[in-house]
């Protein structure tokens, strides 16, 4: 081993080498905690706001009160839309456990969820944070889930809308969506006032980010409710004109039919209703068609009813006398054009024109007025313009400039083809021989007063048409089947052949009537349309005018109106001088 050298190192110097690392290491360590405990100290008792803060973000949070949605009522205060507190069901698929998941499932089949649904909800590496699982459970089925205890599963508090009277008001105060927000009708026309302010609360949350049931930490905001619509309808002559509306629709195999009552003193509605209806509490396949309120959105070419204001105006104007007489013939042609009567009237007084609705007189009388007043005296009625009621989006109606009328047009207009009218707005022109003369505004909303009421006739005149228009339901009259036993009842048919893309069809129809009642002091205004009616009858007489019967019948009882016929009053008032 010759040449190799060896090099030792101290037992000592080794020592000091690893006495020297022990020691730093040890200072590093203690160090270290010393930072930690003088931050521990500065953060606990020098500066707690820091910890209070980062504690108050993961257990501490704000969450939304929703706001009572204002009730509907009719004008007697009965419900006719009401808000219940129900409960949503959501989840977080991020705080499921997997051996929760047989429990999920059980509760998902008792809210009646897709399978499709849960298996996504339950699929590995779901992104999903949040989901309604089902919005607006009852009370007992809350209950049933929450006794589960399933992680990840949360409630969230909510209200329901509910409608006590279903379809019979379906169509006037429309329905709220699932976020109950106003989809149709009055619900949707006055969402801003319905439907209140959200308050919002802070609240205390679990380690799972679930709130602490009874752990509120304060109110930040209180929910502000909505306010109460009490609307003009009063339920009870709703419901009878429903039901009349309903049993007219079914027998006559119609394609849809209308209804409108209005208070003949101050224009208020009382009842509107349409056929086809739908429930708003069960809207399960609920068709778009159905939910239209189609008294008052839809517009169709009202027919003879408007001839009681063609001779209304012609005697306004002096351009007939009372006691005109009219040759008819059962034809009457206009340049290259024929109007024509269903039968020869030969020569007719103005009460017979009505009584008989003769096409030919009333185009005689109309031809004789000025193309601009005749204009102005249906304008004056409210056709063309909206009726203003109140409902959201009502229908306006046609009624062409007369610069641009032909004689033929000008007489067309007197039996009521080549305006279109609404059966609200067709309603309301009639109060204008209701009430002597003068037109009442109408209104959904309960009122005291008509502050829009404006004379189109004289009182006069008013009182003469009305008292012709009572011969219309006389027994050789076309309207016998309108009368109401124990009342005087004035009105006028309508049988409107229905327009199509060649022209006017054969054998499609509308049924319409108009009449007020108690003629004595009339009280109510009854406008009935029905659309196709293809059972068979198809005049205005034989189908609407039995719908009016009833219902005017109905209403005169409910209000208690005395009986104006004098061979059916009491005697004591009969005997009175």
């Amino acid at each position: 081993m010759s040449g190799t050298k060896h090099i030792s190192v101290a037992p000592h110097a080794k020592s000091n080498k690893f006495e020297i690392r022990r020691k730093l290491l040890l200072a590093v360590m203690l160090l270290g905690m010393a930072v930690l405990a003088g931050r521990a100290v500065f953060l606990q008792v020098l500066d707690t706001q820091f910890l209070q803060q980062q504690g108050d973000r993961r257990h501490v949070g704000a969450v939304s009160v929703p706001a009572y949605r204002g009730k509907i009522l009719d004008r007697n205060n009965e419900p006719l839309a009401i808000s219940t507190p129900v409960e949503s069901v959501w989840v977080n698929p991020k705080f499921f456990k997997k051996d929760e998941e047989a429990t999920f499932r059980q509760a998902a089949k008792l809210l009646k969820v897709p399978s499709k649904k849960v298996n996504k909800l339950l699929k590995e590496g779901t992104t999903t944070r949040f989901s309604y699982l089902k919005r607006r459970i009852n009370p007992l089925l809350a209950e049933k889930i929450k006794a589960l205890q399933i992680s990840g599963v949360y409630f969230e508090r909510e209200f329901k809308r509910y409608y006590p009277a279903g379809a019979v008001s379906a169509h006037v105060v429309g329905f709220t969506n699932v976020d109950d927000v106003g989809q149709e009708g009055m619900e949707r026309g006055y969402e801003q006032s319905l439907k209140g302010i959200a308050g919002k609360k802070r609240v205390i949350r679990d380690g799972r980010r679930r709130v602490i049931k009874d752990k509120d930490v304060e109110n930040i905001l209180a929910p502000v409710s909505g306010q109460d619509l009490v609307l003009s309808i009063d339920q009870r002559i709703q419901y009878l004109a429903f039901k009349a509306l309903h049993e007219g629709f079914v027998k006559h195999k119609a394609f849809s039919a209308s209804l409108v009552v209005l208070d003949a003193k101050n224009g208020e509605i009382l009842a509107a209703v349409n056929q086809p209806a739908f429930n708003p509490n069960t809207r399960k396949g609920l068709k778009a068609s159905a939910v239209r309120n189609r008294a008052m959105l839809d517009v169709f070419e009202p027919g003879s009813v408007v001839k009681p204001f063609v001779v209304a105006a012609a005697l306004e104007g002096g351009y007939v006398k009372e006691n005109i007489q009219i040759e008819t013939h059962g034809f009457y042609r206009v340049g290259r054009n024929l109007v024509k009567d269903v039968h020869n009237y030969g020569t007719m007084d103005l009460m017979h024109v009505l009584k008989k609705s003769s096409n030919v007189a009333v185009s005689k009388i109309a031809l004789k007025m000025p193309r601009e007043y005749f204009w102005d005296s249906y304008n004056q009625l409210g056709f063309g313009l909206s009726a203003n009621a109140g409902f959201p989006g009502e229908a306006s109606g046609i009624l062409l400039d007369f610069q641009r009328w032909h004689d033929f047009e000008h007489a067309t207009l007197s039996y009521g083809y080549g305006v279109a009218v609404s059966v609200l707005q067709l309603a309301r022109s009639y109060t204008a021989l209701a009430d002597n003369g003068i037109l009442h505004s109408v209104s959904i909303l309960k009122r005291d007063e008509d502050y829009d009421a404006k004379r189109v006739f004289s009182a006069d005149i008013a009182k003469k048409v009305t008292a012709m228009l009572e011969h219309v339901i006389k027994r050789d009259g076309t309207a016998y089947q309108a009368r109401v036993d124990g009342y005087r009842v004035a009105g006028k048919t309508g049988t409107v052949k229905k327009a199509t893309a060649g022209g006017y069809a054969d054998d499609r129809y509308l049924a319409v009537f108009v009449g007020l009642a108690p003629v004595s002091d009339p009280r109510f205004v009854i406008a009935v349309m029905v659309d196709e009616p293809s059972a068979g009858k198809y005049y205005g007489g034989l189908v609407a005018a039995p719908i009016f019967s009833k219902v005017m019948a109905g209403a005169l009882r409910v209000y208690g109106i005395a009986p104006d016929k004098e061979e059916t009053m009491p005697v004591l008032l009969t005997n009175e001088k």
